[in-house]
């Protein structure tokens, strides 16, 4: 088929490298434009999918909205019959939505109506959720509300971070559009609508979250932790050196402990909560590199009795 696909960041290049190798015609890619980047914030840099379609010889669009009847003709002068959109960031006007033979098909990370939104991966993870999964859905003007055509499921195990999750989707995504497409082209693919109950959204993850609060229980404070791991990741302040640093906490697990929320329980980093404890497993100093809590103790020496703010 003559495909218009739509997406941005790492996880959407799987299922564009799956279409292209299904032998579909990939008649242009959009995603968001350029953004600076580097140390310095200097370098415009291009978005994973850009470089994924570049390398394929594929025409790249990076519009900043496409509101513009410019814009609406350009993409309907594509003549595309299907659009695949996958983390794309930019909403869909009703002119994009009509504007190929078959419409705008979605890959979204989560078990919908459930995590509607932007950050499903993490807010699954935040929430305790044992169960997630990929789905195909076309697309509507609501947000995540399109019938599902499609759905794979994936498990999520005790102490899987956000970045693992993120990767087993997105190779299970590439995967279930691969076959989407393969049942739309046969006039086959069935659409159900979306359950009413158990809607819940999955709003952009900010700042403010990514502070741990040591009183909250310790399931909380370890599914924060490897929810928001590797990215943006979350952080506390420790003394190290007679000052106080912020240092980011990558990896987690639950763990045996009383005492009063972030006291440092014994020299393996084990820190007490609010209920419970939680043994820290991965961290990182400030353009350091990531640690494990045995070599970061070594250069930090965090004792046992620390309070930690």
């Amino acid at each position: 088929m003559r495909i218009v696909f739509m997406g941005t960041p790492d996880f959407a290049v799987p299922i564009l490298t799956a279409l292209i190798g299904q032998g579909h015609e990939i008649v242009a890619v959009y995603s968001q434009p350029p953004r600076p980047a580097g140390r310095r914030g200097l370098e415009l840099t291009p978005s994973p999918v850009q470089r994924n379609a570049e390398q394929f010889g594929i025409a790249v669009r990076t519009p900043t909205s496409l509101k513009s009847e410019e814009e609406q003709q350009a993409f309907r002068d594509l003549n595309a019959d299907v659009a695949i959109v996958v983390a794309y960031g930019l909403i869909l006007p009703r002119a994009i939505l009509d504007g190929t033979r078959l419409g705008c098909y979605n890959g979204h990370a989560s078990l919908l109506p459930r995590w509607r939104g932007a950050a499903p991966i993490q807010r699954a993870i935040m929430a305790g959720d044992l169960e997630t999964g990929i789905m195909i859905m076309k697309m509507d003007e609501g947000l995540d509300t399109g019938p599902v055509a499609m759905v794979e499921k994936v498990k999520i195990t005790a102490d899987m971070t956000a970045g693992e999750l993120h990767d087993q989707l997105s190779a299970a995504g590439a995967d279930l559009m691969v076959r989407a497409m393969a049942a739309l082209e046969r006039d086959s693919l069935t659409l159900t609508p979306q359950a009413e109950d158990g809607v819940t959204y999955a709003s952009k993850i900010t700042k403010a979250e990514t502070r741990i609060n040591w009183s909250e229980p310790a399931i909380d404070v370890h599914n924060r932790i490897r929810g928001l791991a590797p990215f943006p990741g979350t952080w506390c302040e420790m003394e190290i050196g007679g000052s106080l640093e912020r240092i980011k906490l990558l990896r987690s697990v639950l763990a045996t402990g009383v005492g009063d929320a972030g006291t440092v329980l014994d020299d393996s980093l084990r820190i007490a909560c609010g209920e419970g404890a939680v043994r820290l497993r991965s961290l990182q100093r400030a353009g350091g590199k990531v640690m494990d809590s045995i070599e970061f103790q070594r250069g930090a020496k965090i004792a046992q009795g620390t309070r930690l703010p």
